[in-house]
């Protein structure tokens, strides 16, 4: 499948990719209780308060047949592709940290909120196929994970 003709998953994160808000993330993450974490996709994708992304993690983004971007909140403005990306977040009113999924010229597509995040965090077959089936929902083509 060509680059261009494939759906395109972003991962959005409740944290700044800055050095400031990395210590700032670390903070909330240190004080947070262990079923209240401030990015439960950065525990998906980092395991938490890694800097690099988990081998699992990897290896479970590679089973998604997409692009997968994952972008930090300051990192939204700077989004050259998808300018609409921050105005979509903005206007719909969403809570970081969230799953967005769009078909190649298709709109915007909530596909996993905070909620549905923080409930498959620490299991990425379960976050693989609650991903599966939202983007079905969605009409966002992503074939068989």
């Amino acid at each position: 499948m060509a680059l261009s003709s494939r759906s395109i998953i972003y991962i959005l994160y409740n944290a700044n990719a800055s050095i400031i808000g990395k210590l700032d993330y670390a903070v909330k993450k240190l004080r947070a209780s262990s079923d209240n974490s401030p990015c439960s996709a950065c525990d998906l994708t980092h395991g938490g308060l890694r800097l690099t992304e988990t081998k699992d993690w990897t290896t479970t983004k590679d089973k998604i047949p997409a692009t997968v971007k994952q972008l930090h909140r300051d990192e939204l403005s700077q989004e050259v592709i998808t300018p609409k990306l921050l105005t979509f977040v903005s206007q719909n009113g969403l809570k970081y940290p969230m799953v967005l999924g769009q078909q190649p010229s298709g709109p915007l597509q909530v596909l996993l909120t905070s909620e549905d995040l923080s409930k498959v965090s620490k299991d990425h077959t379960a976050f693989l196929s609650l991903l599966s089936t939202r983007a079905e929902e969605k009409d966002i083509q992503l074939g068989k994970l």
